[in-house]
Order: C-alpha cells, then structure tokens, then sequence
C-alpha cells in the first residue's frame, strides 16, 4: 500500500510521515512505503484513480476534487486549523500582523495553498491586482524531491520573492537565516479570524478503500492517533523521524517545530470544521456541489478519535 505527502521535508503533514517511520502504520498491520508526490492535487487525482491508498493533504483540496466528498473522504485530522505562514524578507522591516505590507510584492505559494493567501488577503480588505500583489511558484519547487518550504526559504535568501507563504519548517529555516520575519501566523491567531477555519491537515482515502478494506482505513485512522498522542508524550521522537528523512540542518529543527505544533495534533473533525471549509471554497468559486459532513467524513472510523 502507498501514501503520499506533497511536502516531505515540513512539519505540515509530519503524523503520517511519523506514524511510518515509527512504526505506528506496521504496528496496525499495515505494510506502507511513502511517497513525495507535489502538488497535493496530484495527489489526490492518483488516490481517485487507484495508484494510492492514501493521501495527507489540505482537507480543503478535497471537494476540489471530489465535488461533494463523492469518491474519497477524510479519515482524520492530523492537526487542526489552517497551518501555513506568511514570511516576509526581513529587510522591508515589516511588523508581525502588517498585512498591509504585501502590496506591491513577490509572494511564493504552492499550488492549492496559495487558495488560503488570497482568501485570507481578500478578508483582509487586500485586493491582489488594485494592490499590485504577485502570488507565483517558487523557482525550483517543482523540481524533483524538492521540498516546498525548504525551496521558499532559499529564494527569500536569494532574493526570487518578497516573501512566501508555506509551512513552519521553512519559515523556521527562513527566520534563522536572518532572511525572513513573520508577519502571519494563521493558525495562532494572527489575521482575519475565520481565515484559521479555511482548510487543515488531514489524512484523506478513496471510497474504493473503505469499501474494500475497512479494517486498512481504521487501522490507519488508528496509527494518526496513537503517533499524535506519542510525540506528545515524547516529542524528541520527532527528531529520530527527521535524521531518517530530513536534510541534517532540518532534522535538528523538526523537533522545535513540532513542540509548537502539539496543542493542535487532535485528530477530530467536527461539522464546523466542514462547514467552514465549505464556505471558503463557495466564496473562492472552486466549487459548486455543497461538502456536508456526511460526504467529506469517514463516518464509520469517528469513533476511533477517542479510542
């Protein structure tokens, strides 16, 4: 069986890579290899197709493609609320929660993330082409086994992009080097308030699956849930998960990382969360079939949450 994450070195979708390489996914008796797959919509158009098991992505790609939640559903959250950072180069001298401060710049974001930027810039009253502001790729993030954040750190350094907008282990890298200051942190309070609603992590399968194989999607769901509630007990496991996979720098910083992202590893999805991430595709126009909860969610494996 396979599972893909579109970013590999981040702290973004770091249960499931955890829960492989620590052994929570063979300890349910599931025998998975990983694969870096980017963008997330690759993803999720090989789980449709059958050449995945399953996919930790954006929760909100989800109705994108699968209009209603018809043909895949979320199994769990690998952490709450939206999870990307708006870094900025440190030398435009801009203050943490400056929104304004984006006119007239370069902003790296990968695809399907940059949807959470212009939503979250669109709430805040900042108007992309009045104000002159450029949401475009990161040179070189496409290339093969390049890690989105990792990538985005490198051209702010380099001076590609004004800024980008992407996970905690690159805006970590970004802020360390001296390159980068952030000015958004969505997930902790910073900007508009709904925009930490838009969309989170979660661990996505195929209806096929479900039907096919139950007990791999409730031991899946099983192994996000036992591997959030380790790394709480120990989050120094997530510096043995970052020496296997990570560069060297990276994998001494997952574990600082991580420590920050522990009061959000609950794997719980609740119909605000759907409801919310419904809203915010019908006001970006990507969808057109309403997202219930009934639709996105494995129903059959909440139980298991809590177990």
């Amino acid at each position: 069986m396979k599972i893909a994450v579109p970013d590999l070195v981040s702290n973004s979708y770091f249960p499931a890579i955890a829960a492989l390489e620590l052994g929570f996914f063979e300890r349910e008796g599931l025998d998975l290899t990983l694969e870096h797959i980017f963008p997330v919509t690759n993803c999720l158009e090989l789980l449709g197709a059958g050449q995945l098991d399953f996919v930790a992505g954006t929760a909100h790609a989800l109705p994108q493609i699968f209009p209603g939640g018809e043909g895949a559903k979320l199994l769990a959250a690998l952490a709450q609320r939206m999870y990307w950072l708006l870094v900025l180069r440190t030398d435009l001298g801009a203050d943490r929660n400056d929104i304004e401060a984006v006119k007239g710049l370069r902003i790296g974001a990968a695809p399907m993330v940059e949807q959470g930027l212009r939503g979250l810039l669109a709430d805040a009253g900042i108007d992309i082409e009045r104000d002159k502001v450029t949401i475009m790729p990161v040179p070189g993030s496409s290339d093969a086994g390049a890690s989105f954040g990792l990538q985005a750190a490198k051209a702010l350094e380099a001076g590609l992009i004004d800024g980008f907008w992407a996970n905690g282990l690159g805006a970590e890298c970004a802020v360390r080097s001296g390159a980068g200051t952030v000015i958004l942190d969505v997930r902790r309070g910073d900007g508009p308030a709904r925009a930490r609603n838009y969309t989170f992590p979660a661990l996505i399968t195929s209806d096929r699956l479900i039907a096919a194989q139950p007990a791999a999607a409730a031991a899946a769901t099983r192994a996000i849930v036992a591997v959030q509630r380790a790394l709480k007990s120990d989050v120094g496991q997530a510096t043995v998960v970052g020496k296997r996979l990570f560069p060297d720098y990276e994998a001494s910083l997952i574990a600082a990382v991580v420590q920050r992202d522990l009061p959000y590893y609950d794997p719980r999805i609740d119909a605000a969360m759907i409801r919310d991430i419904d809203a915010f595709n019908t006001r970006l126009g990507t969808t057109e079939i309403e997202m219930t909860y009934e639709n996105a969610v494995a129903n059959a494996f909440c139980s298991l949450w809590d177990a």
